[in-house]
């Protein structure tokens, strides 16, 4: 059985390099055909203090690798016992005028700006999930799989999705026909036939459609 990693170890040792504020930042929803790619950007304070007041956040990982349930019950804590956390989106119709990975960005920018503005604290640096960095703040580190190695990614990547899903279950309710509580409007096969069968929404991607709406601009 593989040893769970220790995600706290990352971020401590980025602490002991200098950095008081470190800010985990990561997505989610950059596959779906239709609704908001959303970001989170969370500050936790040292592991003891953490698990001292919240011993659940110690079952903190990677949103894809904890279920629906899981990340439900992650979430308030996240929220209570961070040092500091912001949400932030951007929407299908962004999506198209700038692509997946600019939005991507702009989302990100809003969530760490949302910290800032809801707790008036300012990051010392940024820990950002993936490759790519949004060049938001000088100190930025792209950290890949950070959502796996990182409690402060690891937290965002859980805010980022329970936000998301929750908004596509409200969209279900918008639009019962698409089935957009089961998919999360990622690209499955009930989804495209649901496109077949009643066309496309104003939360759909239209530039992930192009062969679907059959056209190239």
């Amino acid at each position: 059985m593989t040893e769970q990693i220790d995600l706290f170890l990352f971020d401590q040792q980025v602490h002991e390099q200098g950095f008081a504020l470190v800010c985990g930042v990561d997505e989610a929803g950059r596959g779906p055909l239709a609704g908001p790619v959303v970001a989170a950007a969370v500050i936790l304070p040292p592991k003891e203090e953490l698990l001292e007041k919240c011993p659940l956040l110690a079952g903190l990982n990677d949103s894809k690798k904890l279920t629906e349930k899981k990340r439900e019950a992650l979430f308030e804590p996240i929220c209570q016992y961070a040092l500091a956390y912001g949400i932030g989106q951007a929407s299908a119709q962004e999506i198209d005028e700038h692509n997946i990975l600019q939005a991507t960005f702009l989302a990100m920018g809003r969530a760490v700006e949302n910290l800032k503005q809801d707790f008036g604290v300012h990051p010392d640096i940024l820990l950002v999930d993936g490759n790519r960095d949004p060049k938001m703040m000088k100190n930025t580190r792209t950290v890949i799989k950070g959502d796996a190695n990182s409690a402060s990614i690891a937290a965002a990547s859980i805010l980022a999705k329970v936000t998301r899903d929750r908004q596509l279950v409200e969209l279900d309710k918008l639009y019962p026909q698409y089935g957009f509580a089961k998919h999360k409007g990622y690209p499955t096969k009930l989804h495209y036939e649901c496109i077949a069968a009643h066309g496309i929404t104003p939360q759909h991607r239209r530039s992930f459609l192009k062969k679907v709406l059959g056209n190239d601009d």
